[in-house]
């Protein structure tokens, strides 16, 4: 039976917290690592993605041999290092005769692997095989667009989770509103075939075009490469309906003294403290005392007159 540590202080709880999954998840982190062997193609393409990736990843440089995603037991050391990085995508690059140039993408849910794709790289090209006005370079942590060309994004199994986690790895952390002016990268992926993606990094130049909103022209800054997809797991029901659990199928905590009604809405009860009026001290000049003193004078006036009266009449 494993043993349960539970943290010692406040600083520790709370980073535990922020490690833990979320309903509403922050910018995903992704850790960029290889293994034994690899080529210098996959070396320029694994620095290409923690370059655009830069604030956002982490990248080990050394070997790692004992790492086989697709196989049983060969995620353990993936899982090490996601808990140590709190890392939710990691990267890994290898390079074998059977499979040259070899790129596993993955996703990670509560530190444990939750799908995978393997692709081939193929017709790489560096940033720095293309010539462009360096001006025109996007900024580091800039938001990118994401285009998917192609019906076979839509159709083809393969395609659709490429796609998928193409998506979560290169868009950044997720936001609701974001400025025209500083949007000046995009990444355009075009589906080839049933089984190839061509993935490359524009650099978006804003013209006139006579109207409110700019026209927009796509310039080729690099990296680019196509993508063979070789192999894909997908995760099993159960752990798919726990990670996408949203915050609608979470029950709702029951509100003390408040319910609703179908007529009247929302209904609240609201429980005051018995008043003791009594022990209420009045000023000195409160409204009414002259009014009462007067009332009393009176008063006091009539039964002297019926006194009078009756000691008249005996």
């Amino acid at each position: 039976m494993m043993k349960i540590k539970t943290p010692r202080n406040g600083r520790v709880r709370r980073e535990l917290e922020k490690r833990a999954p979320k309903l509403v998840e922050t910018g995903k982190k992704t850790l960029i690592l290889q293994g034994t062997k690899t080529s210098g193609t996959l070396n320029g393409v694994l620095s290409e993605i923690y370059h655009l990736k830069k604030g956002g990843a982490v990248r080990f440089t050394r070997k790692n041999d004992n790492i086989r995603p697709f196989e049983s037991g060969g995620e353990t050391s993936l899982e090490f290092f996601s808990l140590k990085t709190d890392c939710s995508i990691f990267v890994y690059g290898s390079h074998s005769k059977k499979r040259p140039n070899n790129l596993v993408i993955g996703r990670m849910y509560d530190h444990h692997v939750y799908d995978l794709v393997e692709v081939g790289v193929e017709n790489f090209k560096s940033i720095e095989s293309f010539t462009y006005d360096k001006k025109m370079a996007p900024r580091v942590g800039s938001k990118p667009f994401i285009a998917f060309v192609g019906e076979g994004f839509e159709n083809v199994d393969e395609l659709k989770h490429l796609k998928e986690v193409l998506l979560d790895l290169l868009r950044g952390e997720v936001v609701e509103n974001i400025n025209l002016a500083g949007l000046d990268r995009a990444y355009v992926c075009t589906a080839i075939s049933s089984n190839k993606v061509y993935l490359t990094h524009c650099a978006i130049r804003l013209k006139k075009s006579g109207t409110v909103v700019p026209r927009m022209e796509l310039v080729e800054v690099g990296p680019s490469m196509d993508l063979v997809v070789r192999r894909h797991r997908l995760p099993n029901e159960g752990l798919r309906k726990e990670a996408m659990r949203t915050a609608k199928d979470q029950p709702k905590k029951k509100i003390k003294n408040v319910s609703s009604d179908a007529i009247e809405g929302t209904i609240g009860k609201i429980y005051i403290p018995d008043q003791k009026v009594g022990d209420v001290a009045l000023p000195n000049k409160a409204k009414g005392v002259k009014r009462e003193r007067r009332e009393a004078k009176k008063k006091e006036a009539n039964e002297r007159a019926s006194k009078k009266q009756k000691e008249e009449s005996e």
